[in-house]
């Protein structure tokens, strides 16, 4: 009975296993940061293009889409450990690249694009064999809480990530992938120092049909489904994220560090609601208040799009955070529980698909109407159309609305 009962914040975070996990991850997510950073304003300070800047997440989607049911079979017929090494040294290999060709000079956009293929590739494998470790490293009873302090970590490194990689920047342009190659081969070293608690056996075959299991279970199950699909719809027309280094260069005529703080403050919401939800677990309305989460995420994104005042700006983006992370430890949390291990991987690279769409489809899209309408038309759109996906799918998914409880 005792192995069941929920286990507080304090007592997880003595757990070796979950300690190097937190440190693996937010260490790579520590490295995307710096890499958005100093991968979105170089891209705009060689063109200028609010177009190319979409053209960064439609190149780095384009892997995700082809490759997510051979990804997510991966992580369920290898050891998922060594498919995140694997992967974690690979984006260090693709970062020492750009760091190379920055300080050599020779660095292009289509050098750029090239790059960040491969790490759509490398994150298209990582990300659901890192989230199916989760399950078997938290104790039973405290997945939430489990998710919470990752979603934590991950925050951190999202708010001193941005920061440092525009700082490094504006020192040298190769300096902030520097950094990423230490960051990745540092996660690489903690990944291996993970023990699991329920080991899991390797699958020994493979058929067309076990691929293609993660969509027939998404499609069965119909609050995952409208989970994944609430928030792939919301952040594709609600992220403002491509359009910082437009915000932070024309509207509030700021440089590569400020455009750093930016891209930190929904991370310091986030861990503010992080701190909150990792000793107070939701227990009530679960699905109710995912759907409040995601109205008040498009409101401020709304709130953001029409500021011409910094101070003004980062309230909402921390806002915007805050409501993020509270719909994101919702969603983790209800698909691994209702998922059975031996599918964690082929769900978790669907929903990494979802995830990637709403991301980088989403910074295609916000950039393709910058270019058509103007920056702050595009985000206001986008804001104002995320409230009105999360009223739909209210009405479309009654029973995600109705879940009442996660654990």
């Amino acid at each position: 009975m005792s192995s069941t009962m929920p286990v507080g914040a304090g007592t997880l975070l003595k757990q070796g296993s979950l300690v190097f996990f937190l440190l693996s991850r937010s260490l790579s997510r520590f490295s995307s940061q710096i890499g958005a950073v100093a991968i979105g304003w170089q891209v705009y300070d060689l063109t200028g293009s609010a177009f190319d800047l979409g053209m960064v997440g439609l190149v780095q989607f384009l892997p995700t889409a082809l490759l997510v049911f051979v990804a997510g079979h991966a992580a369920d017929r290898y050891e998922r450990k060594r498919v995140v090494q694997i992967c974690q040294l690979a984006e260090a290999v693709t970062a020492l690249f750009l760091a190379w060709g920055a300080y050599a000079g020779w660095l292009s956009v289509v050098h750029i694009f090239i790059a960040t293929a491969v790490l759509g590739t490398t994150g298209a494998f990582e990300s659901p064999a890192t989230a199916a470790l989760l399950p078997l490293i938290a104790p039973r009873g405290s997945l939430q809480r489990a998710t919470a302090l990752s979603s934590g970590a991950n925050q951190i490194a999202t708010i001193t990530g941005p920061a440092l990689g525009g700082l490094a920047y504006a020192l040298s342009p190769g300096l902030p992938y520097g950094i990423m190659v230490a960051f990745w081969l540092m996660g690489m070293i903690f990944t291996g120092a993970i023990r699991l608690m329920q080991p899991v056996a390797p699958r020994d075959s493979a058929t067309p049909g076990d691929l293609f299991a993660g969509v027939r279970f998404i499609r069965n199950n119909p609050a995952i489904l409208g989970t994944i699909s609430l928030d792939l719809f919301a952040v594709l027309f609600g992220g403002v994220t491509a359009l910082l280094p437009i915000y932070a260069h024309d509207v509030l005529q700021t440089g590569p560090l400020g455009l750093g703080i930016l891209r930190a403050a929904p991370a310091v919401g986030a861990l503010v609601m992080t701190a909150i939800l990792a000793r107070h677990t939701i227990n009530r309305h679960v699905g109710l208040s995912m759907f409040q989460a995601v109205i008040v995420f498009g409101a401020a994104t709304t709130a953001f799009a029409m500021s011409h005042w910094m101070w003004l700006s980062i309230v909402a983006l921390a806002i915007l955070g805050a409501a993020d992370t509270v719909s994101v430890v919702i969603r983790f949390s209800l698909v691994q529980l209702a998922t059975p291990d031996d599918m964690r991987g082929r769900v978790g690279a669907v929903n990494f698909l979802f995830i990637n769409a709403s991301n980088q489809l989403g910074q295609f899209e916000s950039g393709v109407t910058a270019a058509l309408l103007g920056a702050m038309p595009a985000a206001v759109l986008g804001g104002v159309a995320t409230v009105a996906i999360a009223l739909l799918w209210m009405k479309l998914f009654p029973t995600l609305r109705n879940v009442e409880r996660l654990e």
